[in-house]
């Protein structure tokens, strides 16, 4: 019998973690982002300690978000209508996250910065010496990619909806160019504030998914980073 119930245990404890990497796609970023982590650390051969730590860091996230999804069930079952102690639970339990995946930006940081080798300031400082018609030619070129994967992918029109979103793409692209251009990080934190604000709005309005934005996010920063090496060198 106590085999039977440890079992059942087991299988609705496995059930719930499934549940909420089918329904939440916050939960399916941070497992994928832990997986991604825990691939770096056996490729860059961390000791026992560090993947001690960088396992709790992973878990640590993870658990903060299946609370969060369960406190948030929770109110939903229990409340009906809006009550502002409601909004309240909600915003606490997804502060928790938030302050679990700074902790883990932080560990990460910790961990793997003796691991690498190259100095990103240095090649900042290689790339800040491009001409401006880099910058235009960047841009350019991101707005020509979207559009062509738009083409193809036939969804959305050139400038609305579709994979991947244009204005994630081009926000993202000037939040590099600002990155690799100026001297000040105060500047390069702002603007990529800014960035991360447009794409959110175009998940908000529905205008676009999550992963139309992120797509278009990396489409703009790898596509910049792209061009000012390429006519640089």
């Amino acid at each position: 019998m106590k085999n039977s119930s440890f079992v059942d245990s087991l299988n609705n404890a496995v059930e719930g973690f499934v549940y909420v990497i089918k329904t939440q796609r916050n939960m399916r970023t941070h497992f994928l982002l832990g997986i991604l982590a825990l691939i770096a650390g056996i490729y860059f051969n961390l000791n026992r300690i560090e993947m001690l730590f960088l396992c709790g860091t992973i878990s640590l996230v993870l658990v903060a978000e299946m609370i969060n999804t369960a406190m948030e069930l929770t109110v939903d079952l229990i409340k009906d209508e809006f009550h502002p102690l409601a909004m309240i639970i909600k915003d606490v339990s997804a502060g928790a996250v938030f302050l679990a995946a700074l902790n883990s930006l932080i560990m990460g940081y910790v961990i793997f910065a003796r691991h690498v080798t190259f100095k990103v300031e240095d090649g900042i400082h290689t790339i800040k010496e491009s001409p401006w018609q880099f910058t235009l030619v960047s841009l350019l070129l991101i707005v020509f990619l979207v559009i062509v994967v738009k083409v193809f992918s036939k969804k959305g029109t050139p400038f609305r909806g579709g994979m991947p979103s244009g204005h994630a793409a081009f926000a993202f692209s000037v939040w590099t160019i600002i990155t690799l251009l100026t001297e000040t990080g105060l500047v390069s934190v702002l603007t990529f504030i800014m960035a991360v604000i447009i794409a959110r709005h175009r998940v908000q309005t529905r205008v676009h998914t999550f992963w139309e934005v992120l797509a278009g996010a990396l489409l703009g920063m790898f596509t910049t980073l792209l061009v000012f090496q390429c006519l640089r060198s």
